[in-house]
């Protein structure tokens, strides 16, 4: 079965930056679409940034635009998510998923998870 994992988290300053890798063993995830998570404390899950299958299309957050920037590389089964001009707010768990579909669709689901890996935002 197909597993992520992520990693790259820690703890950085305001203003900092970030580079987070999600991983993928099992079988192979070339035709899906992978998401990006993250939750804080007490507070809801909420989605990222999205990219397609083949690279081609990615789609963020209005929160994250110029911030954020997700890329994959299939010949490694992995997503990556670099972060800039990181703030406070952006404390959180971090997860990658991947999708039901090739492409990023409001109408896909996300359907495996990994573990999750910690960004901590502080001075």
């Amino acid at each position: 079965q197909l597993q992520l994992a992520e990693s790259g988290g820690g703890l950085v300053q305001p203003g900092g930056s970030l580079r987070l890798s999600c991983v993928a063993s099992g079988l192979s995830w070339d035709y899906y679409a992978v998401g990006w998570f993250r939750q804080a404390p007490g507070k809801e899950r909420e989605k990222i940034s999205c990219i397609s299958y083949d690279g081609e299309q990615t789609v963020y957050e209005d929160f994250v635009k110029g911030r954020f920037t997700v890329s994959r590389d299939n010949a490694k089964s992995t997503v990556y998510l670099q972060m800039n001009s990181l703030q406070s707010e952006d404390t959180a768990t971090y997860f990658c998923a991947t999708s039901t579909l090739g492409r990023c669709d409001p109408l896909g689901g996300f359907g495996t998870w990994g573990q999750g890996t910690q960004v901590t935002v502080s001075s």
